[in-house]
């Protein structure tokens, strides 16, 4: 199983994802962020295509070893499909979430994280560029949820059979 996890910085991407590593039973969680230090000497733009590349090919070794692969960052549409079509063999299962809290909050510090006049700026823009809510996969605006309620929101809705197809439309089981 594949879980992609969208949505604006400071949206609760990692948060989450780390949650629901601890809840799956055998979990790993890729955040694209972190593959941008192996490259930090080029620009945003140059590393994004590389970053979502090297995704795909961590998520391909750790599927090879039986793990389900949860992947967080800001994604567009042409990332997903790209990451849809290079991780659908082998009927792996892929499900998609956007975090959508509500503008206000995105742009407020939480926890320990004091967002940098740059980080405001981005969060501004994948809000105006729809990134929180893509307009495929599952929305959830966890602007008043607890992580636990996002995650048992995600699972839930795995349970129920809502997986991303090739086409980034929702179809489902029930």
């Amino acid at each position: 199983m594949v879980i992609l996890i969208n949505g604006s910085i400071n949206s609760g991407k990692t948060t989450i994802s780390k949650a629901l590593v601890k809840r799956l039973n055998r979990a790993a969680h890729i955040e694209v962020d972190n593959l941008r230090e192996f490259i930090n000497n080029i620009s945003l733009e140059e590393a994004i295509p590389i970053n979502i590349e090297n995704t795909i090919l961590v998520a391909r070794n750790l599927i090879e070893h039986k793990f389900d692969v949860i992947i967080s960052y800001p994604l567009n549409e042409e990332q997903t499909r790209k990451i849809v079509e290079e991780l659908k063999e082998n009927d792996n299962k892929i499900y998609y979430f956007s975090l959508s809290p509500k503008l206000e909050k995105t742009l407020t510090n939480r926890g320990k994280r004091k967002l940098t006049k740059w980080e405001i700026e981005r969060i501004k823009y994948h809000y105006n560029e729809g990134v929180n809510n893509p307009g495929f996969g599952i929305v959830i605006d966890n602007t008043n949820q607890s992580i636990e309620e996002t995650t048992d929101e995600i699972i839930n809705r795995i349970n129920k059979g809502f997986v991303l197809d090739t086409k980034s439309k929702i179809k489902t089981n029930e």
